[in-house]
């Protein structure tokens, strides 16, 4: 069985024909123009999407940045694509394509990719996959279902209040303002000795661990994992998170069975929405 699955990243449309959880084909190309309308940006995606399509292709799954209808394929609001903001999705490329089509929340898709991922006879019993980039995203994967709420809304911990701001504010790129260093760069200061960096990243460690103690209490994973572009720089701050950690979830035996994983794959969520 061959699956397509799309990635509607911030810049970047990727496409991946997806076999036995295995890429066999990837595109990646540069998303729509920003003033784009909404039915030249349908184009453009159809335009992709017929290239991938193959004779044995049974199904297309899109993880779009967005609040999803799941069970109507309908997107709101998309990020970074001002005329998606109530798109039929589903029901669009059905019609166009003839084939079965789901769509969910690009974190969503991001956290099947790294349920995939584990060995058959490994696979956590409750995953929570937390990608730190641009913003916080959460996907939670129970007994190898996808859980999205009643709106596709669970696991938007990071819009919780946090420090005068919110949790994402603090656990991702955004914590890095105003410091003369984005993520990549305070790593390597880091990494070099520079006792400021290495302060910044315990710092962050700190407040990384109190997201965990939120999602502890709230989905009582067996399994956390990181992606992101933040996630490259677990190393840095994995100290000061688990001291945190220890410190504020009262709960020590479940603290000793958490797996806590990074994931960093390039393929993860075309793989993952090809399992939607």
């Amino acid at each position: 069985m061959m699956t397509l699955g799309i990635d509607v990243g911030g810049t970047n449309l990727v496409l991946g024909q997806v076999r036995d959880g295995q890429i066999v084909r990837r595109v990646s190309t540069p998303w729509f123009p920003h003033e784009a309308g909404l039915q030249q940006t349908l184009d453009i995606l159809s335009e992709q999407i017929a290239d991938m399509l193959t004779p044995d292709t049974e199904k297309i799954g899109i993880g779009v940045p967005s609040v999803v209808d799941v069970n109507r394929g309908i997107v709101y609001d998309t990020v970074n694509i001002p005329s998606w903001t109530e798109v039929p999705l589903k029901d669009y490329l059905e019609e166009r394509f003839h084939l079965p089509v789901a769509v969910n929340n690009d974190a969503n898709c991001y956290a099947m990719g790294v349920y995939q991922g584990y060995p058959e006879d490994a696979k956590p019993e409750v995953l929570v996959v937390i990608t730190l980039g641009t913003g916080v995203g959460m996907g939670i994967v129970d007994r190898g279902r996808l859980f999205v709420g009643a709106n596709c809304g669970a696991g938007e911990l990071g819009s919780l209040p946090y420090r005068g701001a919110t949790l994402e504010s603090y656990c991702s790129k955004q914590f890095f303002a105003g410091t003369g260093w984005d993520s990549l760069s305070a790593s390597i200061a880091a990494r070099d000795g520079d006792p400021r960096a290495t302060a910044l990243f315990a710092d962050l460690g700190k407040r990384v661990g109190d997201l965990l103690c939120t999602v502890m209490f709230a989905y009582d994973p067996s399994h956390i994992a990181f992606g992101g572009g933040v996630a490259y720089t677990y190393p840095l701050f994995r100290q000061s998170m688990e001291a945190r950690l220890k410190r504020d979830f009262p709960y020590r035996k479940s603290l000793e069975r958490l797996r806590i994983d990074v994931c960093t794959g390039d393929d993860i969520p075309v793989i993952g929405a090809s399992l939607i």
